[in-house]
């Protein structure tokens, strides 16, 4: 091979490896979770831990951070964000910082069936954002590192005595002219390096790089989202479920229709509420009711309503007594006890003339007795299957529990609302509603 043809050869690797160079720089700036720094990994992972109170929080939005969604994102709630920056060593002299953001959100399904917490997919704006705040922040530490100042040269011929030498030395410091900044040497529009191999860093000798209009906007924009997250206030009409597993009901009946489970800390719209449901915003124009009992209510409302002064277990028991207790068959066709051997209370008022004591007070005497007999229930397990309460009056009825039911119910497994919803009640209106909900017990 001819020295012209090697050095052509040697001329296009090289070009070859410069386009190369250049092409990957410009991928990596232009990919929104990765990044190249010219910084060593050390430098770059203290940097990122003074961004670490940043790369967790809230979302007061979905719109604009999720790319793809499966599902409309007003079905969404309570999103969270949470980044993990990996640095990884490019060279001695740089590095490549990759961010990952997961962000999760409460969905609600329409069906009451597929509700629960989601992994959404980021758009990439979480990404750059915090690469942008990581440039601002290796941009303000390189401008706060001082240059050393290179000494003098001193002349080696001709040397003056030691007390000479340093009057010489304040003469030349006194009469020495002020360093002069110099230029950078130009470069061609067309050449292969007129663009730095990394933009993202000032250059040397500046103190800080000047802000572009964009990057302003992007700032302004990050600042904004950061107060809305300070002060985004609590409203002042949520509910909060106490207890996993509360039911959701489509009517404010203990045997309605159950539309979902509620899990713990789910926060619902309240639209209304009365001395045992509250009504509540699903989401869209959807709408459900919720055991009071079950609900954490907003500040100045009581969890649950009292009754003349007193609680509502102490009001129960003052209205209500036992007057008979028996072992029999369970004297109705619900299935679950149907044939069975059960325990009986019979329940009258202590004043008979008293008006409705309403479905509070009736629940919380039966949840006082069902928690007295459930000992002696399950001792005798292989005999009886359940309890019966009979309320003796004209706006009485009949409340039947499982002893499984039970189980779970004292356990903590089960919320008062969810072990309600799998009791008997007959008629079908002593447990809130119109009737016929029952059947499905």
């Amino acid at each position: 091979m001819t020295w012209g043809a090697r050095l052509k050869r040697q001329t296009g690797v090289l070009l070859l490896f410069i386009v190369t160079l250049l092409i990957g720089q410009g991928w990596a700036q232009s990919n929104n979770s990765e990044r190249t720094f010219g910084q060593s990994k050390d430098s770059i992972e203290k940097a990122v831990k003074k961004l670490q109170p940043s790369m967790a929080g809230r979302l007061p939005v979905l719109e604009g951070f999720v790319a793809n969604p499966d599902q409309p994102l007003d079905r969404y709630r309570r999103a969270y964000y949470q980044t993990s920056v990996q640095v990884s060593a490019h060279s001695a002299r740089d590095c490549i910082v990759h961010v990952t953001t997961k962000i999760t959100a409460w969905y609600t399904d329409p069906a009451g069936v597929h509700s629960g917490y989601r992994l959404l997919n980021s758009n990439g704006r979480l990404e750059s954002d915090l690469l942008d705040q990581l440039s601002d922040e290796v941009a303000a530490n390189t401008s706060t590192v001082p240059t050393p100042t290179p000494a003098p040269a001193m002349e080696t011929t001709n040397q003056p005595a030691p007390a000479q030498n340093q009057a010489n030395e304040t003469t030349q410091v006194a009469q020495q002219p002020p360093p002069v900044k110099r230029a950078p040497p130009s470069i061609a529009v067309g050449s292969p390096f007129a663009a730095p191999l990394n933009p993202s860093l000032p250059p040397r000798e500046s103190a800080a790089a000047p802000a572009q209009p964009g990057d302003q906007d992007l700032q302004a924009e990050i600042k904004s989202l950061q107060e809305v997250l300070q002060n985004q206030g609590h409203p002042n009409n949520l509910v909060i479920v106490k207890q996993a597993g509360v039911p959701v009901v489509g009517s404010p009946s203990l045997t309605a229709k159950t539309l979902f489970l509620a899990s713990l800390h789910d926060e619902f719209e309240m639209l209304d509420f009365n001395a045992d449901w509250v009504h509540v915003r699903v989401s869209g124009l959807q709408r459900g009711w919720i055991w009071r009992n079950s609900l954490e209510m907003p500040d100045g409302i009581p969890d649950t309503a009292t009754h003349a002064g007193s609680g509502p277990k102490a009001a129960a028991e003052q209205l209500f007594h036992v007057t008979r207790e028996e072992t029999a068959p369970f004297p109705g066709d619900w299935a679950p006890l149907k044939g069975k051997s059960v325990k009986i209370l019979s329940i009258e008022k202590v004043d008979d003339s008293s008006k409705d004591a309403g479905l509070i007070m009736r629940l919380e005497f039966a949840k006082a007795q069902l928690e007295k007999n459930y000992d002696e229930l399950a001792q005798k397990s292989g005999t009886l299957a359940g309890i019966v309460l009979i309320f003796d009056s004209a706006d009485g009825g009949m409340i039947a529990a499982t002893l499984p039911a039970m189980q779970k119910w004292k356990s903590g497994n089960l919320s008062d609302s969810a072990f309600w919803h799998q009791c008997f009640f007959d008629p079908p209106e002593l447990g809130g509603g119109s009737g016929g909900a029952s059947a499905s017990h």
